[in-house]
């Protein structure tokens, strides 16, 4: 993440801002229909229908994702920005978890989960001073 987040806003600096994080996402597109054409994948299209539509949302979190990652690296550094986007991947996945949001299995939040984020913040704001 941290490679690539570094080369999207290299890519932002010259282009900008939401001209990379079209690229990016035009290019991933690209290389998704070339994995289709070739038939790597074995999925099966004809259950399109059985998702709900909100599901689909998640291809406008992925742009929101880029989209921040490429502003924040140039402000933050890769280190601080990805440790930062870590520890807030990680609280939102311990939520996913415990109210087992899109179907998932719930598991809960334990002490020791909660210990673990919180040395996990303690490090993220290690490398910010």
């Amino acid at each position: 993440m941290a490679i690539q987040g570094s080369m999207n806003s290299a890519v932002s600096k010259t282009i900008g801002l939401s001209e990379s994080t079209f690229m990016v996402h035009f290019s991933a597109t690209i290389i998704m229909i070339v994995v289709l054409i070739l038939g790597i994948s074995r999925g099966d299209w004809s259950n399109y229908s059985r998702i709900p539509w909100y599901y689909y949302l998640g291809g406008l979190i992925g742009v929101i994702i880029t989209y921040t990652v490429v502003l924040s690296i140039p402000r933050l550094g890769a280190a601080v920005a990805t440790t930062a986007i870590i520890v807030g991947q990680v609280l939102t996945a311990c939520m996913v978890d415990h109210f087992g949001f899109f179907g998932l299995e719930k598991m809960p939040f334990t002490w020791l989960k909660f210990l673990g984020l919180i040395f996990l913040s303690i490090g993220a704001k290690l490398l910010l001073n």
